[in-house]
């Protein structure tokens, strides 16, 4: 009886304790793993990186883009900056922490799809992991190659 009633208290902590930890900590290891396998996938499509060579090999520029496109996603870029700057200076938003990454990993996206476009080579490690430490200086020299081949958002 008294392993019983240990099991049927036990037993509920460790479900529960189970899914928080699913839920509220940091993502395991195998979900990480799969999300840079997509976005790498997501990158070759874009054709940001090789898919078989050296990653950090610039492709050789396309013809000039199409200035529609250049239109569209310099506005898409001024957008996603816009609600960044506004997630950030709003301290009553719900999960402001996870909209502020879930914003910054798609103006990333932008920000390389916007350097595939004026010819910038981008670093293909940075794009794989868009909220690493080492992903600010190379956001930073992205928006200072684009700024200075007259770019603005």
């Amino acid at each position: 009886m008294a392993v019983q009633t240990l099991l049927w208290t036990l037993l509920p902590t460790v479900v529960y304790g189970g899914l928080a930890w699913l839920v509220l900590d940091d993502p395991p290891r195998v979900w990480v793993r799969a999300r840079r396998w997509a976005v790498r996938r997501r990158a070759e499509r874009l054709g940001l990186v090789r898919r078989h060579g050296p990653s950090r090999a610039p492709l050789a520029p396309a013809a000039a883009p199409d200035p529609f496109d250049v239109l569209a996603v310099q506005v898409r870029l001024g957008v996603l900056a816009a609600q960044l700057r506004s997630l950030e200076v709003d301290p009553r938003a719900w999960a402001r922490g996870r909209r502020i990454i879930a914003a910054q990993a798609a103006y990333d996206a932008l920000l390389a799809e916007a350097c595939r476009l004026a010819g910038v080579p981008v670093d293909a490690d940075a794009v794989l992991a868009p909220w690493g430490p080492g992903r600010e200086p190379e956001r930073f020299r992205e928006e200072l190659e684009l700024a200075s081949r007259g770019w603005s958002w």
